[in-house]
């Protein structure tokens, strides 16, 4: 994933032109291979599932983070209208309220959202050993309904002095906000916060995300996704896409062993594609 987002002067810009550049050159010179997955492997289709569950899982996190030590929903880098948020607190809980409304606001990261993100917590926001659930009412990200209940728990700082949480996962996401169209997860995440905790801009934070969780599909079939330990996977809020890090899948339904899945095909970056590697073989793959 060789292809990089520009951020100048404060907002998000795609380089659509490097991408599109990219992407002819990589589809022409892997359609043979492309092919080849349809009939083997479902054409990779759980890996972009599990790629838009797993975005999907973080956007909601750092907008809730976010709004939660900020207290304000201006910077969210956002157009206009802001979304509104209302704190309710009640002895040592607080109940946090971000409602995108109904018609949704657009991001200038080309997102739109709607509906609500509720966080409940218990003491400072920010404190080592504080516990927060996170649901959603109504919410969409772009198409893509979001039914999801995390807990997430604040571990305090590992060994390089990085904050970072458990987070325990029990999402769905109803594609195109149809209830035919279903995928789920459940399973657990560490987060660790990799860059950009120290300061009040959003478009700065990167996360280093671990664990297993488990993935079923529309179709009914279920996935288990293990992520290297060696290689976490890396999500910039900046970039629609996961920038890095490899996935081990594997499924009853495979028939000839594990898949694994590397995101950082190219270098690493801000891009769409990926690799999907079979048994001996490897294909490039559009995570759409």
């Amino acid at each position: 994933m060789s292809n990089t987002s520009i951020i100048r002067n404060g907002l998000f810009i795609l380089a659509a032109s490097l991408l599109t550049l990219a992407a002819c050159k990589k589809s022409t010179s892997n359609n043979n291979q492309t092919q080849t997955t349809l009939s083997a492997d479902d054409n990779g289709g759980y890996a972009s599932d599990a790629s838009k569950l797993e975005s999907a899982n973080n956007d909601v996190l750092s907008v809730a983070d976010f709004v939660a030590t900020s207290g304000s929903t201006s910077n969210l880098r956002v157009t206009s209208p802001y979304p509104t948020f209302t704190k309710t607190v009640s002895g040592t809980d607080t109940t946090l309220t971000i409602d995108f409304g109904t018609a949704g606001v657009t991001g200038l990261d080309g997102k739109t959202r709607k509906g609500q993100i509720i966080v409940n917590y218990t003491g400072p926001y920010k404190a080592s050993g504080s516990t927060r659930t996170i649901t959603t009412n109504n919410y969409f990200l772009g198409t893509n309904q979001i039914l999801a209940h995390k807990t997430v728990d604040n571990m305090g700082t590992n060994d390089s002095g990085q904050v970072y949480y458990n987070v325990t996962v029990n999402d769905t996401m109803l594609l195109d906000g149809s209830s035919d169209s279903t995928i789920s997860w459940t399973g657990t995440r560490t987060r660790t916060w990799y860059a950009g905790y120290p300061t009040a801009e959003r478009l700065d934070d990167v996360y280093l995300i671990g664990g297993v969780t488990s993935v079923t599909r529309a179709d009914g079939n279920v996935y288990t996704f293990t992520i290297s330990t060696a290689d976490p996977l890396k999500i910039a809020v900046a970039c629609p896409y996961i920038e890095a890090g490899t996935v081990v899948i594997t499924s009853s339904s495979f028939t000839t062993g594990s898949r694994t899945l590397n995101y950082t095909y190219g270098g690493g970056g801000c891009d769409a594609w990926a690799q999907l590697t079979i048994g001996t073989t490897t294909y490039t793959i559009y995570l759409h």
